[in-house]
């Protein structure tokens, strides 16, 4: 069976359109549930989809506001168990958080929040719907040393490792960071997202942030425009592989937004046809009320397929990290790029980056050599690879 934008809708486990129809429900209505649909639920699997979506938060909150006779006693209890580790992880969050702004506002390094409580907080007006692992921020790449020193100093660990020839600024766009007591993980990113993708500068970002209301000190995140697109890019990057990142777009366009400021936004973030797979999806999954206008991105063709493409990686039940490392996935983001941002790609493919200093070890006086090798490194590791898969 085909909807209305020509995408088969008959493949889905019964499992993930149980899933679907819980998430859909809202304050004004009452599940009901289809018996058809409840017949050989395999609750262990729709577990495993909820904690693959990381939407058991969500799931929870709407689930113990109706009559769940229908479902195992064990399934409730597991998904209150996520909720309430959820709901402490998230109040820890908010206060690194507040305590991270305050550290480097008295250092003078302007910080804008892009996911985490925040977020939370302004798209559910509850901390505790919606899941985050870690706190991610963004600062002018000009005061990046500074704070990784106020970060080193306060007993966070860098994660990752130093890359070779500037490669930070070509490959990356964050480093990772962890606190070893806290437990707590904290992303600097410089970019909200690798080159070659276009974006507006942090200057332009920090004169439409918004002011969040969770916490005492102030606390900075994005425009509600900006924070749209950030959603989006970010959400069809990881080719909407968890459902909670579908959801946050549900909640943006069900409250008001400018599209007057979306349309003039996207010619710098250059994300339009992404627009149109987001709302495609948020429409199509979560039956996401969409105003007319909004309704010009779903009619692009291209839109359509990145649509279609993105519904093999949300119905899949491989985790994410493991469908990340998959030449179609590859492929699928690929085709997401414009025609300049593939051919800048495929240059930054030739810059040396980590792996070849791991193949090869040259003293630093000698990485300029890492440019001509790097062709014969990443062959060899290639071969190498498959050499070893035969054995």
């Amino acid at each position: 069976m085909l909807n209305k934008f020509g995408h088969k809708t008959d493949h889905k486990s019964k499992e993930l359109n149980l899933l679907l129809e819980i998430l859909k429900i809202n304050d004004k209505r009452i599940l009901k549930i289809e018996s058809e649909l409840l017949k050989e639920i395999n609750w262990d699997h729709f577990l495993d989809l909820v904690w693959r979506h990381r939407v058991y938060s969500f799931i929870y909150s709407k689930l113990k506001k109706i009559d769940h006779e229908w479902i195992p006693s064990y399934v409730i209890q597991a998904l209150y168990q996520e909720y309430k580790k959820n709901t402490f992880q998230m109040l820890d969050l908010s206060g690194e958080m507040e305590v991270i702004s305050k550290l480097f506002t008295e250092c003078e390094i302007p910080l804008l929040y892009l996911k985490g409580p925040v977020i939370a907080a302004d798209l559910y007006g509850d901390i505790s719907l919606r899941t985050s692992r870690d706190l991610d921020i963004l600062i002018q790449i000009t005061d990046l040393e500074r704070a990784e020193k106020i970060l080193l100093n306060f007993g966070y660990e860098r994660y990752d490792e130093e890359g070779v020839l500037n490669e930070r600024n070509w490959r990356r766009h964050h480093l990772t960071y962890f606190h070893p007591q806290k437990r707590i993980c904290l992303e600097i990113h410089w970019r909200l997202q690798s080159r070659p993708s276009k974006e507006p500068s942090f200057s332009t970002l920090w004169e439409r942030k918004r002011e969040s209301k969770l916490t005492n000190f102030p606390v900075y995140f994005l425009g509600n425009e900006d924070l749209f697109l950030f959603l989006v890019s970010h959400g069809a990057r990881h080719g909407w592989g968890r459902l909670r990142w579908l959801l946050d777009i549900d909640k943006i366009l069900r409250r008001t937004i400018n599209l007057d400021e979306i349309k003039i936004l996207i010619k710098d973030y250059q994300n339009h046809y992404m627009v149109g797979q987001a709302v495609i999806l948020a429409t199509q999954l979560l039956n996401t009320p969409v105003i007319e206008e909004m309704q010009v991105f779903t009619k692009e063709y291209r839109s359509k397929k990145l649509a279609e493409k993105a519904l093999y990686f949300i119905n899949g039940i491989v985790p994410l990290e493991i469908i990340m490392s998959t030449n179609k996935y590859r492929r699928y983001l690929f085709s997401l790029k414009t025609a300049r941002q593939k051919t800048l790609f495929i240059l930054i493919l030739f810059y040396p980056g980590k792996a070849d200093f791991n193949t090869i070890r040259l003293p630093k006086s000698l990485h300029f050599l890492y440019f001509p090798l790097r062709p014969l490194l990443k062959t060899w590791r290639i071969a190498r690879k498959s050499i070893i898969k035969r054995m």
